[in-house]
C-alpha cells in the first residue's frame, strides 16, 4: 500500500534535480549528447566545437556549406531542440 508521501523514482530525482538546481544543465547535456540524432550524422561529424552558455548554442563547424545551411536554418533548428528539451532551453545559435 502506498503512503501519502510516496513518490515514483522519476518524480523523486525530477525533485531533487529542482533543488540543487541542475535540471537545466542536465538538459543542456542531453541535447549535446543527441546532437546527431538532431542534425544527422554527416552534420555531426563536420561540428568541431558545441555548448550551451546562456540559452545560446555555440557551433564550430569545419565545413563552410553545412554553416551556411545551418544559418539558414536556425529557426528549425532551435525549436527542433526545444521541442526535444520540452522548454525553452536555446533561443539562440551562434557561429564561432
Amino acid at each position: 500500500m502506498r503512503k501519502a508521501n510516496d513518490k515514483s523514482l522519476k518524480e523523486a530525482i525530477e525533485q531533487m534535480m529542482q533543488v540543487y538546481k541542475i535540471k537545466r544543465k542536465f538538459d543542456e547535456t542531453g541535447i549535446i549528447a543527441h546532437w546527431p540524432d538532431l542534425v544527422g550524422k554527416s552534420v555531426a561529424n563536420r561540428t568541431k566545437e558545441l555548448f550551451i552558455r546562456d540559452k545560446k548554442l555555440f557551433l564550430r563547424i569545419e565545413s563552410s556549406v553545412i554553416k551556411n545551411e545551418l544559418m539558414m536554418m536556425r529557426a528549425q533548428i532551435i525549436e527542433k531542440i526545444n521541442v526535444e528539451a520540452n522548454m525553452a532551453l536555446i533561443e539562440e545559435i551562434i557561429f564561432l
